[in-house]
């Protein structure tokens, strides 16, 4: 696998030249300052590469922009509603220049308003470090209690309700504005400014929407984009629904194998792909990560790994991100079908048999504790997992070459 690093840009308290002295072959970006729907111009991309092309001093980094994450769908689109046609030809424009630049893989989401959902973004682990953690009961104290959306209610089971009735009633001022924040930091965007009722004005334009109404956008978005992506050598991958099952009355459509057989099979074109994140896919026990690949893995165009850790039974649960060789995924399993597509491609001579990967969600320990970055991608505890992974596909990458394949 090529090993990435997501960078936020500039504004990133991991720099370009933390990356480079963790090993890392190449970066993960975005254009976070433009809005969805807006069209990512060929100088705002040179800007880009040029910035990962330099250290602090000057000297070249020797890393490249790899990967696109996210190009963002805008909610228009995912919703069908106002400009969403001008919203996709800007996509398609996006698409032409970022190709035009060298980029060949576009990660992407279609998660209605919320992109991830958390409930604690610096969780105390026994051992000091920190963690970004969703914990239900918290979440539905949330719901029902801060937000007060209507309906919330029907969504729960009583002995959930009676249990965040508690959480709530026990909850400190300080604690119940942080968890308010920590739930809005996952919405794309400045955050800093949004009020609940801004949060119930969004939740409310998706009153007529269910899963099968978003699942048909999403295969209408796709038949538009990925031709345009074919025609200029962009693999595009969807990444998975964070948490994978429902909140806030919202409808998942990319939670499981199932959901992503659908969306390949109603646009069977390569280059229609899966962002691979064992993270998000973990939660759900229905998944299995390690087959997913053997049987999908033709399709997987970026892969994330992270590992995460059930704190409940069934769906929704509370969860929190485990280390990376510790969690419910076997991360050993993964990596070893991962190198196996990898070889398999290689012998039948594709461009792409280099699959790029990312170490994701680190935990905060050492310095991380005190830089105040961005939740779920500190210096040090990424780098932690990186060393951990880099380590696996060595042993299994020497196994493989021992024994012929």
């Amino acid at each position: 696998m090529k090993q990435t690093w997501r960078w936020f840009g500039p504004r990133d308290l991991v720099s370009i030249d933390d990356i480079c002295q963790a090993g890392a072959h190449g970066v993960v970006s975005a254009l976070h300052h433009i809005a969805s729907g807006a069209v990512w111009t060929p100088d705002e991309i040179a800007k880009r590469h040029r910035e990962i092309a330099t250290m602090k001093d000057g000297a070249p980094s020797g890393l490249t922009w790899d990967v696109v994450e996210s190009l963002p769908v805008s909610e228009s689109i995912k919703r069908q509603v106002g400009p969403w046609r001008d919203h996709i030809a800007a996509y398609k424009e996006s698409l032409r220049n970022l190709a035009a630049s060298g980029i060949s893989i576009v990660c992407y989401n279609f998660m209605p308003v919320l992109d991830w959902t958390r409930t604690h973004l610096n969780w105390r682990l026994s051992n000091g470090a920190t963690c970004m953690r969703f914990d239900l009961f918290d979440f539905v104290a949330f719901d029902l209690f801060i937000l007060a959306r209507a309906g919330a209610e029907n969504d729960y089971g009583a002995d959930i309700i009676a249990e965040a009735k508690t959480r709530f009633e026990a909850m400190s001022d300080a604690r119940r504005a942080e968890l308010e924040r920590t739930v809005a930091f996952g919405l794309p965007g400045s955050v800093e400014n949004l009020s609940l009722d801004d949060l119930r004005e969004l939740l409310a334009t998706y009153a007529d929407i269910d899963a099968d109404t978003l699942r048909a956008n999403l295969v209408a978005f796709l038949e538009e984009v990925v031709p345009v992506a074919r025609e200029v050598g962009i693999r595009m991958c969807c990444h998975p629904d964070d948490p994978p099952f429902a909140l806030l009355g919202l409808p998942r459509i990319m939670s499981t194998e199932e959901d992503y057989a659908f969306v390949m099979k109603a646009v069977d074109i390569p280059e229609n792909g899966i962002t691979l994140c064992s993270g998000s896919l973990g939660v759900h026990p229905g998944n299995d990560l390690p087959g997913m690949m053997k049987r999908w893995g033709e399709r997987v165009h970026f892969i994330h790994l992270r590992n995460t850790k059930r704190e409940t039974e069934g769906l929704p649960c509370s969860f929190h991100e485990a280390e990376h060789l510790d969690g419910d995924t076997d991360m050993v399993a993964l990596i070893e079908q991962i190198l196996r597509e990898e070889a398999s491609r290689k012998a039948a001579g594709r461009a792409d048999w280099n699959i790029p990967m990312r170490p994701d969600h680190g935990h905060d320990i050492l310095d991380d504790l005190n830089r105040k970055g961005q939740p779920g991608y500190p210096a040090i505890g990424r780098l932690k997992g990186l060393a951990e992974l880099r380590g696996v596909m060595t042993a299994l990458s020497a196994r493989f070459d021992k024994l012929g394949g």
